[in-house]
């Protein structure tokens, strides 16, 4: 993988992604503390922390479709492809539970709101998933370049 955007050895976009689907988990958190009988103000906390984790993905979306841009066709680039949709269609499913959220007379938490903010947790766990194993594949493609530029510096050496 070819990352525009990297850290040391790593690329962003998939240790990014962590971050709306952490706050997505919270406002699922406050929205399920409402229903059970908590104050609104889990609620306006919750719908908040939705939109926090919305603005998040927009820009792990954007980061993605800069690593995707210069990654040549391959396994890695079909790799990225699945799971750039499977963060945007969680982000989808958020902003469909923030519609659901805005469309009623109140902002509170209902039952519609949290069966949509479960299957885009569900969808945000396969998207961890795979963005692990992208980053284990990344981490072994880096050591074995490492591995292959070390044994070029020795055999150099060794010939002089």
């Amino acid at each position: 993988m070819q990352a525009q955007l990297r850290v040391p050895g790593q690329p962003i976009q998939p240790m990014l992604v962590t971050l709306p689907f952490g706050l997505f988990v919270c406002a699922a958190l406050f929205d399920i503390s409402v229903v059970a009988g908590a104050p609104d103000l889990f609620g306006e906390v919750g719908y908040w922390t939705l939109v926090a984790g919305l603005a998040a993905m927009a820009l792990t979306v954007a980061v993605g479709l800069v690593d995707l841009w210069d990654e040549p066709s391959g396994p890695v680039r079909s790799s990225l492809v699945r799971f750039n949709l499977i963060s945007t269609a969680m982000g989808g499913l958020f902003l469909l539970a923030g519609l659901i959220r805005t469309s009623g007379p109140t902002s509170l938490a209902g039952v519609p709101l949290l069966i949509v903010e479960l299957v885009g947790l569900g969808v945000g766990v396969a998207g961890l998933r795979h963005g692990t194993a992208l980053l284990r594949h990344v981490g072994e493609v880096a050591a074995a370049d490492e591995r292959g530029r070390r044994s070029d510096g020795l055999d150099a050496l060794a010939r002089h």
